[in-house]
């Protein structure tokens, strides 16, 4: 400034000659000037622990946030969210658990030993025998339970009719006990 002196930072930066630019004229600075110091002081819209807080993030709403805030706040929800759906598949794996437990439950109430054994080969006991034509390939009868009834009653006749009369009117009375000679 003085003595046809430029001032320090001015002096630092670079400047190209070329015939079609003019150069500039070194700017004159005012007596007031002085040179900004080499810290700043903190800024007036900084929180108190120096971090700028600045909410210029606004929804249409009207709510205005920082996009530290935002960030922080979506971290936070996708959090509860991952805990929400670990607890709910950690809830469905205990439901399906008992299930599993109290069919098995089931099954070994309704068949005692059954799971328990390693062979599994099971024989039904036969209550009557049935006619051998009437028997189809798996061995059960091929009667539907009408015609078992209809033997049934059939065969209870036979029974009234060799008994005398004083047994058919106890039998009309109370109903036939099946009792015959043996």
């Amino acid at each position: 400034m003085y003595n046809n002196r430029p001032h320090p930072l001015l002096a630092q930066i670079p400047l190209t000659v070329s015939p079609f630019v003019s150069l500039p004229s070194a700017p004159t600075l005012p007596y007031t000037y002085k040179p900004l110091p080499s810290t700043l002081p903190p800024s007036s819209t900084a929180g108190s622990n120096g971090v700028e807080r600045e909410k210029y993030v606004v929804a249409p709403s009207g709510h205005a946030a920082h996009p530290d805030e935002i960030i922080s706040s979506c971290k936070a929800l996708q959090a509860h969210i991952q805990k929400v759906q670990d607890d709910a598949e950690r809830k469905i794996e205990e439901w399906q658990n008992e299930l599993r437990e109290k069919e098995l439950a089931e099954k070994r109430r309704v068949a005692p030993g059954w799971l328990d054994r390693d062979e599994k080969i099971l024989e039904p006991k036969r209550t009557s025998v049935a006619e051998p034509s009437k028997i189809n390939k798996q061995g059960v009868s091929g009667d539907s339970i009408m015609d078992q009834q209809d033997e049934a009653s059939h065969s209870q006749t036979k029974l009234v009719a060799t008994q005398g009369p004083v047994g058919e009117e106890l039998d009309r009375a109370f109903g036939g006990m099946g009792l015959g000679s043996r």
